[in-house]
Order: C-alpha cells, then structure tokens, then sequence
C-alpha cells in the first residue's frame, strides 16, 4: 500500500475515534449542571443593622423672641464658643427700662406711705394707753364720790360732775380704741398697695429682661438667622423673626439615624455602633445606642404616624440615636452619617454564606424523591403551615457523590456576607453557592461539576 493511503486511513481512523470520543463526553455530561461551591466552616459572626441620618448635638436650643422690638446688638456670630450666662442679643428696651423706673418710684412712695401709717398707728396706740389712764383715774374718783354722796359728805353737784367726768373719759377710751382700728387698717392698707407696686416691679422687670438674651449653658452658636436692626416677633412658632439663633451642646454628640421596621426589633439599647461621617473619610467612630424611637416615621413624607389621619401601607423607619464615644471638636450639626449597629454577635459558629440559601416547597422535594426512589423525609421548618403542598422548606444544597442533595437547615443571625448554621450542616460540608440562576432552577439530587473559577475571577477582581 502506498505511504500516501496509508496516511490518509490514518487520519480517518482517528477522525472517527475523536467523534466516538466527543459523543461519549457529550453523553456523559448531559445533565450535568455547573455550579460554584464553598465549604460550611467555624467562625465568629456579628449582625449589623446599617441605617444612614445626620449628626445632632445631644442638647440643643433654639432661642426665640420673647418680646416684639428691634434688635440693637448681636453680641456673637455664627461659629463662636459661648459660657454660661455670656450675653448673647440685646433688644430695644426704652419702654420697658421706663416702666421698671416708674413702679420702682412708685414703690418707694408706698413703702414711705407704709411708715406714715405705722407711726400713726403708733401713735394712735400711745393715744390708747393715755385714755385707759384717764378712764380708769375717772371711774376710781367716781366711785370714791359716789360712797362721799351716800355719806352725805359731798354735795349732790359734786357728785354728777365727777360721774360726767367719769362718762366722758370712758368716751375718750372708746374713741382712742377706734382710731387704733383705724391706723391699723391704714397700715394694712399701706403694706398691700407695697405689695401690689412690688409684683408690678417684677412684671416691669420681667419684660425688661427679656429684651436681654444670655446663653442658658456653654456651648456653640450654630445657626444665627436675624441680625442687628431686625425687628423680631414672638409667639409664631418657626416664622422669620421669632427665633434668634441655635446654641447647641457640642460636649455630646449624637448620630440621629433611621432605622428600618424590619430591623428595629433587633436593636436594643447599649448596643456598640460603628459611626462613619461623610466629611471625615477613612475614619470611624464607636458609639452607643442611647435612645430608640417609639413612632414609626412615613418614610417618604418624614411624618410619624401618629400625625396622619388615616393609616399607611408605605415603607416605615424608627428613629435610633447612637452616643459617639470620641467626637471631634470640629464636627458640625447637621454632617450625613452612617451607623453600622451591632445587634448581635456569635463566637466559633458554622457559617456558610447567605447566597447559598434557596427555598423549595415541600410538594417539590417530595416529588425529586419520589423520581429517584428516596424514601429519606425532609425536615419541615419551624412554624411552616400544616398543609405540606403549600410549606416552604429553607435549606442549602450539598455536594455529595457529585449531585446536589437539598438539605433544610435552621438559621441564626445574619452577618454580612455570612448566616449562622444552627441545624442540619457540619463544618467542612461544601455546597452550592452559585450561581443565582442555578439555584433557583435546580432540582435535588442533579448532577454537578464544580467550576469555582468565575468566583475566583470575582474575588481577585
């Protein structure tokens, strides 16, 4: 045979030999599905709730007009430092300042009018005591007449006349008690008209003082909106004029976030935050949980519920407050922030990743059992419904002999990226965590093979 025929069934032969070869491969891996793994493994675990707000110093005050009038002086501008009692605005004070000095001369014309009445009454009483006197000399020779007249040793005129002295000095005793009456009502009188000019004096003065503004504690002027020449309002809350400025606390700053509904019944006081500012990059703060909201507030107006008439099916958040530990002095009200809360945290726990996680129902897993001769029962989870058609299974797929067997499982927290494993997996078991699409469509006990490189690509991209 020639060399060329013998090259040319050469090559036919192995033709046909890769085509037999490529048709078994291709049979052998019909059905087979490419999925990504991982292992279950041990692990410390922590549970975040993430929610976004702003920074709020913890006390704050908005100082508004308490008089209407002009303002005359601004003793600080925006960004300044104050102490307690340092003045702060001063408003135009002429009528005022003239009422405190009218009630104050008025005050001191009643109290003269006060001593008047008290040294008449002093002396209506030293009145009194000469005419007890005078009463009591008169009866005693009266009655030393009247035993002289039955002795027949004065005469009857005598008598009548030391009787009439006796009367009218009685008289005089009785007209002495009235005007000691009399002063005392005066007196009376004098301290009451005191009183009543001394709370006019506090009324006058009240006013007057609130034409002066002080810094109620120390701490910073954040917000100044008026300025000197400007005729300030009071009584209308949040319009142009009636409030001055804002001084707010900054010893104490606060992060004031929103936190979901589905997350607020994981959050609990004295919980550790980790607090991210905008305008400090690269930078994170620890913080506490000081105060969770009771209202859940309309996501979407920012109103709580409680002010809407009717009730909403919109998406709700709950206000949180975390305490930052070790605030900067710069930090201004108002800077976004972000609060990563820990609500819970677990210590060498299986894990595996929450992507592996997938749903079947009940029916589903009975019929992949039924088609591959299992009588192996699947463990329904906790609270499912009663009819088996209908109950949604949680659970993971893992590799075992090369298929994918569904296991159900019973979860704890969840971490970021990772779910605590109370039930059904042991450290090292590998399952299925990808892809999505093939998660969602696959049926227990398929064929697999592992192919992680797409995972590896993502990880080193």
């Amino acid at each position: 045979m020639k060399t060329w025929k013998k090259v040319l069934l050469g090559a036919a032969i192995l033709l046909t030999a890769l085509v037999v070869l490529g048709i078994v491969v291709h049979e052998s891996n019909k059905g087979v599905v490419a999925v990504q793994t991982g292992k279950a493994q041990r692990q410390g675990l922590a549970s975040i709730v993430s929610a976004s707000g702003e920074i709020k110093p913890k006390t704050y005050v908005n100082i508004g007009a308490n008089a209407f009038g002009k303002i005359t002086r601004l003793y600080v501008k925006e960004g300044d430092r104050v102490r307690k009692g340092q003045l702060l605005a001063q408003l135009e004070n002429v009528q005022s300042s003239a009422d405190v000095a009218a009630t104050k001369a008025s005050l001191e014309a009643s109290r003269t009018d006060e001593i008047a009445a008290e040294a008449n009454l002093n002396t209506a009483k030293a009145d009194l005591n000469r005419a007890k006197a005078d009463a009591e000399r008169s009866r005693q020779d009266w009655e030393r007449a009247e035993g002289l007249y039955k002795a027949e040793l004065i005469s009857k005129a005598e008598y009548e006349a030391r009787k009439a002295t006796g009367q009218s000095a009685e008289a005089g005793l009785a007209q002495a008690e009235a005007r000691v009456a009399q002063a005392k009502a005066q007196l009376d009188s004098a301290g009451r008209h005191v009183a009543q000019t001394n709370a006019g004096l506090t009324r006058a003065s009240d006013v007057l003082q609130k034409t002066v503004y002080a810094a109620p504690y120390d701490g910073m002027i954040t917000n100044l909106p008026v300025r000197e020449g400007e005729t300030v309002v009071i009584g209308i809350q949040n319009a142009p004029g009636s409030t001055l400025m804002t001084l707010a606390d900054m010893s104490v700053i606060t992060a004031e976030v929103k936190v979901d509904e589905t997350d607020i019944v994981n959050v609990k006081l004295g919980q550790a935050a980790e607090v991210t500012i905008d305008a400090v990059p690269k930078k994170v703060f620890h913080a506490v949980v000081t105060e969770i909201g009771n209202n859940a507030i309309v996501r979407s107006t920012g109103l709580a519920t409680s002010q809407q008439a009717s009730a909403s099916q919109e998406a709700k958040d709950f206000k949180v407050v975390v305490t930052l530990q070790d605030p900067p002095e710069d930090l201004r009200p108002g800077l976004s922030t972000t609060a990563k809360i820990t609500t819970a945290t677990r210590s060498n726990v299986v894990t595996i990743p929450i992507q592996a996680l997938t749903i079947r129902q009940e029916a589903d897993l009975e019929a992949a059992r039924a088609e591959k001769g299992s009588v192996q029962a699947a463990a329904p989870q906790k609270g499912a419904s009663k009819d088996k058609g209908n109950t949604e299974v949680q659970g993971v797929f893992v590799i075992r002999d090369k298929r994918a067997q569904f296991v159900p499982v019973e979860t704890g927290i969840t971490g970021t990226t990772d779910i605590e494993v109370l039930s059904g997996l042991k450290e090292g078991d590998e399952i299925v965590t990808g892809s999505y699409k093939v998660l969602r469509t696959m049926k227990p006990g398929t064929s697999v093979k592992i192919d992680n490189s797409a995972s590896k690509k993502e990880e080193s991209s």
